[in-house]
């Protein structure tokens, strides 16, 4: 049986010890102006390190964030995007960071990225800010096409990160979907499936007035 936005709301607030800890347990999306003022070495910033941490333990990864920093020019984008190749296989033995090669790569092609929206927005804070929130599944899709190593949960977490209004299908996410009635069986992977799970959160949205973030980790939370 399908639950409703109050239901779900009480069994995550009970799981999370109370409407208290569950407020502060909720992630707060920026405004529109917000997005747009946050530097785009910021937002290569965080696309590196969530491609970083895929796969890996997050802690190392967050341990050495200051020596990627000061490896990778301070997230420069311009600086980033005419490194040579003798310059990336220098990074590869590069122990201020975690040296894998192919995501050491990448790098470089999503700095070129940020530049191509800085040409046609004026930065790439702003082509993120201007993204409706409404096709949120299709800013996924324009960060695993155009970007690099950005598919699964490494975009969506790029963008909950710098503030931007998403859902993020987690384990835990995907569970409560099909444990409270939302979903039957769906593939994260599969487009189909995820402008189904869209739906479901835009449903969730006009019953609640939450934003995606919030309506995420409360989902999280029930499980």
């Amino acid at each position: 049986m399908k639950t409703t936005y109050k239901n779900l709301y009480q069994l995550a607030a009970k799981n999370c010890g109370g409407v208290e800890h569950l407020e502060a347990s909720l992630p707060r999306p920026l405004s529109v102006k917000q997005l747009a003022a946050l530097g785009d070495d910021r937002y290569l910033s965080m696309m590196t390190r969530c491609v970083f941490r895929a796969g890996f333990v997050w802690r190392v990864i967050n341990n050495k964030w200051p020596g990627f920093e000061e490896a990778f020019s301070h997230f420069n984008p311009l600086a980033i995007a005419h490194y040579s190749d003798d310059k990336l296989e220098e990074l590869a033995k590069d122990t201020r960071i975690v040296r894998n090669f192919t995501k050491i790569v990448s790098v470089r092609h999503n700095a070129m990225y940020v530049l191509d929206k800085q040409h046609s927005h004026g930065s790439f804070g702003q082509f993120i800010a201007d993204w409706s929130e409404d096709d949120i599944v299709g800013l996924w899709l324009e960060l695993k096409k155009n970007g690099s190593r950005l598919g699964g949960n490494s975009g969506p977490g790029m963008l909950r990160n710098m503030g931007k209004d998403t859902f993020i299908l987690t384990n835990d996410v995907c569970h409560a979907l099909v444990n409270q009635g939302l979903m039957k069986k769906f593939s994260p992977t599969a487009q189909r499936d995820l402008r189904l799970v869209e739906d479901v959160f835009a449903d969730l949205r006009q019953q609640s007035g939450r934003s995606l973030s919030e309506l995420s980790r409360m989902l999280a939370f029930t499980v």
